[in-house]
């Protein structure tokens, strides 16, 4: 099996991200980096994958193949996926929209997981910095807040502990997710759904991974 990813390549970071695995993405200081950072994080994927019920085998999904390089952005070298790959603005077919919102319902419930069972207070950086848990929440929360309206939804974010509100808020970006679609070009207004599933996917998953390694005690 040989996953295909893109690379986008900013002056300061590099990202890695897997086209049909919407959330295994990962960045370094340049491609090398970037691809070996996301070979290691395929075994942390997986469980989200199963979460899906999609077939993931973790050894083999790291045999890549990169199919389109893109020109990074400031949002790249902030720390986040911005690039729109040719592929995301082709036709949208039910199975893979089916897919790609199964796989984003799964990196959020990774991330809720994660959150149940992390301290309040993580371990700080190394100059003392860093979000604890309930700052990471609402900060996730708050994000998608804004990554709704790029799919033509206006919604306010819930807050973390209205639980029936979040499962209304990320139903309506599922529904527009796991609908089939003629392709989208992108605009300073919109994302086509393969990105808007990726972005949102792997903001979860990023932050749910940062509180496992900040959950976990030194030594």
């Amino acid at each position: 099996m040989t996953t295909s990813v893109y690379i986008e390549t900013g002056s300061k970071r590099t990202f890695a991200a897997a086209l049909d695995w919407p959330g295994w993405c990962r960045s370094g200081k340049d491609e090398a980096a970037a691809l070996a950072s996301l070979a290691t994080y395929a075994a942390r994927y997986a469980p989200v994958a199963k979460q899906a019920h999609i077939a993931f085998e973790p050894r083999t999904a790291a045999a890549f193949r990169v199919v389109e390089h893109l020109a990074g952005t400031a949002t790249t070298d902030f720390g986040a996926p911005d690039g729109v790959a040719k592929r995301d603005t082709t036709p949208l077919a039910a199975p893979e929209a089916k897919r790609i919102a199964a796989l984003v319902k799964a990196a959020w419930l990774t991330l809720d997981e994660v959150i149940a069972s992390a301290p309040a207070e993580l371990r700080k950086g190394p100059r003392g910095g860093g979000r604890d848990r309930d700052q990471i929440a609402d900060h996730v929360l708050g994000a998608e807040g804004a990554y709704v309206r790029k799919l033509g939804l206006r919604l306010r974010p819930p807050t973390r502990n209205d639980r029936r509100g979040i499962e209304d808020f990320r139903a309506a970006i599922l529904e527009v997710l796991g609908k089939p679609s003629s392709g989208q070009e992108p605009d300073e207004k919109g994302w086509p759904q393969r990105y808007a599933a990726r972005r949102i996917a792997w903001h979860a998953l990023d932050h749910a991974w940062e509180i496992q390694d900040r959950s976990a005690p030194t030594g």
